[in-house]
């Protein structure tokens, strides 16, 4: 089947961010422009660093918050996930954005530096499509099945025109010419949620396992999402895997699933998302998905991002403390959710997780 020209995700303008932030009800706040002082007592400020998918999200977040608690700042720069998790390990983050839970393994080893235990609070409060865009003249959208996109970043499919393109894109006109894949080439949990996919649908073309680190030295590297998506856009032949909040103006895949070719979408990366458990065996304040791309459901996109916030049980000042679980209860409200959905493009979580992540939250000592 065809697909017609895929919908693209925009950004919501500064106007809108703000609109949205005057239905935050977040410690009785009162939105900007209402002509009414603010009640917020909330006060400081905090650090984090973290997943550059996340990044559109948390400008609009960090906005809508601060509108509401105009005395209190939040500095959030995407370093990427992997960079997050190491300054959450070293102290210098007193949250972080991680487009992956810290592993069994990495939360048996502790020493987590920003907190005053080993204790942390993992919670999952964006959910995107991972986009396989290109740059192809006069291509707009391509077909895709699992074992095809694994050749092409395996580096066994090498050509725009090679059969296995062109028999799934029988009305597309495909160039004599070379594919050049681009990866990430920090560790990246935007990239192990790619490789995942790779590892799961195609084992038989992509022999490596899944990792945020890439594992081959074929394609061409690049750093965070707005590096990936600067290669592709200034390289014709150009393919590659980024938040699709960020590829709004690239060609898209739209990727086979159960017989269908499915186009990213918030609501067809949730239906993959809502058909997956929480992983067993971690504490009721650290929630993670274990999502199988290879089991997704008719309809859905079978390569969604699940991101988290990542902050302690326990802070050493307690206004950071204070500070942090604010945001965080925030950024899980259907008022946050939605500034998100606006600005990324990102799926809102479900009441029942939000129960979940509320829970988890309220895990965090203030006093």
């Amino acid at each position: 089947m065809k697909i017609s020209r895929i919908a693209r995700i925009g950004a919501v303008g500064a106007a809108a961010v703000l609109a949205l932030a005057g239905c935050a009800a977040n410690e009785g706040g009162t939105p900007e422009g209402s002509g009414e002082p603010s009640t917020s007592t909330l006060t400081g400020s905090v650090e984090a660093t973290g997943a550059s998918s996340q990044e559109a999200a948390q400008q609009a977040w960090v906005a809508a918050f601060q509108t509401t608690n105009p005395d209190t700042t939040v500095n959030y720069t995407a370093t990427g996930s992997g960079t997050g998790r190491e300054n959450f390990l070293a102290g210098s983050s007193n949250f972080i954005g991680s487009d992956r839970a810290f592993n069994a393994e990495e939360i048996t080893a502790g020493g987590f530096g920003s907190c005053t235990s080993d204790e942390i609070v993992e919670i999952p409060v964006y959910i995107s499509p991972v986009a396989v865009a290109f740059n192809l003249e006069g291509v707009d959208t391509l077909n895709l099945d699992g074992a095809t996109i694994a050749g092409i970043f395996a580096g066994t499919i090498t050509n725009w025109n090679d059969a296995a393109i062109a028999d799934q894109n029988p009305d597309a006109e495909l160039p004599d010419q070379a594919i050049v894949p681009v990866h990430r080439a920090d560790a990246s949990g935007t990239q192990e949620t790619f490789t995942s996919y790779l590892e799961a649908v195609a084992p038989d073309v992509w022999t490596n396992e899944a990792s945020d680190e890439w594992p081959l030295s074929t394609g061409e590297a690049a750093d965070g999402t707005s590096g990936v998506v600067s290669a592709i856009t200034n390289g014709v032949g150009y393919i590659g895997f980024a938040d699709a909040s960020q590829t709004a103006d690239l060609g898209q895949v739209a990727v086979e699933v159960e017989g269908e070719y499915v186009p990213y979408s918030a609501e067809a990366a949730s239906a993959l998302v809502a058909a997956s458990p929480l992983e067993e065996g971690r504490s009721a304040h650290d929630l993670a998905f274990a999502v199988d791309p290879a089991a997704a459901p008719a309809g859905s996109y079978p390569i969604a991002l699940v991101s988290y916030l990542i902050g302690c049980v326990e802070y050493e000042d307690a206004e950071v403390a204070t500070l942090v679980k604010s945001y965080f209860e925030y950024v899980a409200s259907p008022e946050g959710q939605d500034v998100a959905a606006e600005a990324a493009g990102s799926a809102p979580i479900s009441d029942d997780l939000r129960e979940k992540v509320t829970a988890a939250i309220d895990a965090i000592v203030t006093e």
